[in-house]
């Protein structure tokens, strides 16, 4: 299993990865995900989108963002044919790294309070809820924020020694 950026290229993969992964929660909430009606064109172009691949076949992929106080995960996406193999862990793991080498705090996500079972996953893994709002694009429909301190930020030690990123 590898892990590279998407290029312009993969961007029908991804929407069609991203399709097929959230579907149950389509049914569950009776509409698409936030993430299933992404333009994902920009995000490829900003580097913010990372595919997981075994071999050549695309097994999952994460988006994050890069801010000035944090990383956020924007989408989590896991194959069907892949489930069950804890890849998502395998991504989450991805973003923390990419945290700490961007010398950032914290890596941050939010879901939708219905998605239950993401909640307790993300919490296993030692994101904490730090809030809950009204999604703003979604009337009725509640987001779920949750952070999780990244200790050890490579890139900070490398700005104290006056480098830049």
């Amino acid at each position: 299993m590898t892990i590279r950026q998407a290029l312009a290229g993969d961007l029908q993969t991804v929407v069609s990865l991203t399709n097929v992964a959230y579907a149950p929660y389509t049914d569950l909430l009776g509409a698409p995900p936030i993430p299933v009606t992404e333009d994902y064109a920009p995000r490829i172009e900003r580097g913010e989108v990372w595919l997981l691949e075994s071999g050549s076949e695309l097994a999952g992929l994460i988006v994050l963002e890069r801010h000035p106080d944090h990383a956020m995960i924007f989408s989590v996406a896991v194959s069907p044919a892949f489930q069950g193999k804890k890849l998502g862990i395998r991504l989450l793991d991805f973003a923390e790294e990419q945290t700490r080498l961007w010398g950032l705090p914290e890596v941050r996500l939010y879901t939708n309070s219905r998605m239950e079972r993401n909640i307790a996953l993300y919490a296993a893994y030692d994101f904490r809820e730090t809030g809950r709002r009204p999604n703003p694009y979604r009337p009725g429909w509640t987001v779920v924020d949750m952070a999780k301190p990244v200790d050890g930020a490579v890139a900070s030690d490398f700005r104290a020694l006056g480098g830049r990123r």
